[in-house]
């Protein structure tokens, strides 16, 4: 039998399923801001899994995942439990923004947290003790921020075997290795022994629906290799780069100030000195065309075309010999773009 899951002021027996609202702070009030928080205990003993989306109160793709993953998938052959943490940055999510309202802290800069410090801190200190910190696996997902689109991509330490683990067993393309800042929760998630990735799709404000399939099937490859569904089986997305060098990645950022259009889209491929975009002023007679340094893949590009000079445009990473012909091979068969 799996053991009881337990927190500040519940429990849920093997079997179960609870659906809770799960006080983390107070308003100018004193009226409770609660956190939605599913638990869903598998009657057999496994490991236990944290799914946490909108620490980033815009950033929506990830909410949707993690409400099918709690309210429409089967869990009846479940071993292990569930911890479903749709919406942590409530009152961004009210507000529609980024950041903690009023005072723009940035929940995920937090962790692990402190309950007599900052009203941030406090939020993160509640999170992750009662729902973070008792899990073996975290799957923290996020978009790009607002005006830009990501690719489906993992970023873990891929220095931590266990971490390394859980990012391979997600089969994204592309893996940016690094064991990200300071006070992110995927840094102080692995830290403390929950061994926990980050994964980018798509951008703010928005429900897309193909990205949001691809990211349900890496859940269901992470719960596969470590047991929580026999039933499924790990997922090889056919090709894959892990970028852990400075040299592998860059930002291509803007050397003027204008109005950008893009020549290509978010997941394709440029070669050395491709166009990327160009730069124009109202009246088009000025223009400025960004270069690919190196052939390689964007991963990131903007959804709002107005830049200062300066403003970033495109994440591009590098694909080494083996990959870019595997990610070639991949662009000839029939297979969904995200």
């Amino acid at each position: 039998m799996a053991p009881r899951f337990t927190y500040d002021g519940g429990a849920v027996d093997p079997g179960e399923i609870a659906n809770i609202r799960f006080t983390v702070s107070e308003t100018y009030l004193g009226d409770p801001v609660r956190i939605p928080v599913t638990i869903i205990n598998g009657e057999r003993d496994g490991p236990t899994l944290c799914l946490t989306a909108a620490a980033h109160g815009d950033e929506l793709n990830g909410i949707e995942i993690v409400r099918e993953v709690a309210h429409e998938w089967d869990h009846s052959a479940l071993r292990g439990t569930l911890i479903c943490l749709p919406v942590l940055n409530v009152p961004g999510f009210i507000a529609q923004q980024r950041y903690l309202p009023i005072y723009d802290r940035d929940l995920n800069r937090s962790f692990p947290g402190d309950g007599s410090s900052t009203s941030a801190k406090r939020i993160a200190a509640r999170v992750f003790r009662n729902f973070i910190e008792p899990c073996d696996i975290g799957l923290d997902f996020h978009t790009s921020t607002r005006g830009r689109s990501n690719m489906l991509h993992v970023r873990g330490d891929m220095e931590d075997p266990s971490v390394a683990r859980v990012a391979n067993a997600f089969a994204s393309n592309v893996i940016i290795a690094s064991e990200g800042p300071s006070g992110s929760l995927r840094r102080e998630a692995s830290e403390a022994g929950t061994s926990t990735i980050t994964i980018e799709l798509g951008e703010a404000h928005r429900f897309q629906r193909p990205l949001i399939d691809s990211a349900l099937e890496g859940v269901l490859s992470v719960m596969a290799e470590f047991g929580l569904l026999e039933t499924e089986t790990i997922k090889w997305p056919g090709w894959r780069t892990i970028i852990d060098g400075s040299d592998e990645k860059t930002w291509l950022r803007a050397d003027a100030g204008g109005l950008v259009e893009m020549h290509h889209d978010r997941g394709s491929l440029v070669e050395a000195g491709d166009r990327v975009c160009t730069i124009t002023n109202p009246f088009k007679t000025d223009v400025t065309v960004v270069e690919a340094p190196f052939t390689g893949l964007l991963i990131g590009v903007p959804e709002n075309p107005l830049v200062y000079p300066g403003n970033p445009l495109c994440h591009l990473v590098a694909l080494d010999g083996p990959t870019l012909r595997a990610f070639r091979q991949s662009q000839s068969q029939p297979v969904d773009r995200v």
